[in-house]
C-alpha cells in the first residue's frame, strides 16, 4: 500500500480512490439533495460522501482538494431545480453542470477504464 501512495502522491486514480466523489451543498437547504444523490450514487457503484459541515463552499472545496478526491460536485439551488450536479476535478478544473445521469456514466467510464 505504501508504495502505491508514494507513486501516486495520495492522488489515486478514480477507480481506487478511498472516496470518488464528494457531494458540497452550498447551504442547509440543499443537504437533503445531496443525501438523496449520494443515495444514487452509492447504489450505482460510486463510493460518495457528503460534506455537511457548516463551512463556507469554498473551503470544503478546498479540503476536497487537499483529500485529493477526484470528483467535487457542487449542488446549489439551480443545480436542485435542474437535476443536476456542478462537477470539477481535483486539479481545479470545472467541467460545469451536468445531468446526474451524465455524471455516472462519465465517472462509470473513468472507473472502467483503470486509467
Amino acid at each position: 500500500m505504501g508504495v502505491l501512495i508514494e507513486h501516486y502522491a495520495g492522488a489515486f486514480p478514480v477507480w481506487l480512490a478511498p472516496v470518488q466523489a464528494v457531494l458540497i451543498p452550498i447551504a442547509d437547504r440543499h443537504i437533503a439533495y445531496a443525501d438523496e444523490l449520494a443515495e444514487r450514487m452509492r447504489q450505482a457503484g460510486l463510493r460518495v460522501e457528503v460534506d455537511q459541515r457548516g463551512e463556507r463552499m469554498n473551503a470544503k472545496i478546498r479540503d476536497a482538494q487537499l483529500q485529493k478526491v477526484p470528483y467535487m460536485l457542487v449542488l446549489g439551488d439551480r443545480e436542485q431545480e435542474a437535476g443536476q450536479v456542478a462537477v470539477r476535478l481535483r486539479s481545479g478544473d470545472d467541467l460545469g453542470a451536468l445531468d446526474v445521469a451524465a455524471f455516472l456514466d462519465l465517472a462509470q467510464k473513468d472507473i472502467a477504464s483503470r486509467e
